[in-house]
């Protein structure tokens, strides 16, 4: 039987290269995207080492056509797109409340975090519709379920990661199509460490707010996205799985 394909954004660092080593050991083949190619080649590297089949492709998510043209190769290549991991995201600049952020960094966080996804999403659903369908997992975050101190922009974006999970689930629910988001607390990951070097928070403040006393890995995460893609959760679409010690139960 022919391997699964996998497409995840983002892929060179953090919860993205978490994943897709966790579906190179799975089985898949994965293909990562980054708009660093140096680093990209260096992941491709370690994702081969696992003995799996793997591709580099360079993308800027706001680059709808490039996403469209991305998405028909990684078809071409493979045969079809199994799922997409749509990871790509931005935490924006640390400016404090709302009104002291600047709107050019709110628009580019929504170009990225949203309209980033979006690309991933429709794209892949029209690919998928033609194959048989597929699975998404798209990255949401506990700021798409909660107010967070000092993010009202990436808080937004992550709403909306919610809302075209949820209705992307249900119209593409009968065509073999299912959309599911995850949903991370704190993570140990490169975007916190600059929020945490930024002064903004301090890695002792941000464990102690989830019940579990600590801040997540890559891998919690990876697992999570890993499990939602595969054929272990059939019956699961527009679900945000949370994977966040606790914290959204509070």
């Amino acid at each position: 039987m022919q391997n699964k394909t996998v497409l995840i954004t983002g892929a060179t660092t953090g919860i993205g290269k978490a994943t897709a080593l966790a579906f190179a050991k799975g089985g898949y083949n994965v293909v990562i995207t980054s708009r660093n190619q140096g680093r990209g080649e260096e992941t491709m590297k370690e994702i081969k080492a696992t003995g799996a089949e793997a591709s580099f492709m360079v993308l800027d998510v706001t680059n709808e056509q490039d996403f469209a043209k991305l998405i028909a190769d990684v078809v071409a290549k493979y045969g079809k797109l199994d799922a997409i991991v749509n990871n790509a995201g931005i935490s924006g600049e640390q400016a404090g409340f709302l009104a002291d952020s600047s709107s050019e960094n709110f628009k580019s966080v929504l170009d990225t975090n949203v309209m980033g996804l979006f690309y991933g999403m429709k794209y892949a659903i029209k690919a998928m519709l033609k194959t048989g369908g597929g699975s998404i997992v798209n990255l949401a975050s506990i700021a798409g379920a909660n107010g967070i101190l000092y993010s009202a922009q990436y808080c937004a974006s992550k709403h909306a990661v919610v809302g075209l999970t949820k209705a992307g689930a249900v119209e593409y629910a009968t065509q073999g199509i299912r959309i599911n988001a995850i949903a991370p607390g704190a993570i140990k990951t490169d975007i916190l460490k600059a929020a945490i070097d930024a002064g903004s928070y301090s890695e002792e403040s941000i464990a102690a707010i989830h019940p579990m006393k600590r801040m997540g890995t890559p891998e919690d995460i990876a697992n999570g996205i890993f499990y939602l893609a595969s054929d272990a959760s059939p019956f699961m679409t527009g679900t945000v799985l949370f994977v966040d010690g606790g914290y959204n139960a509070q």
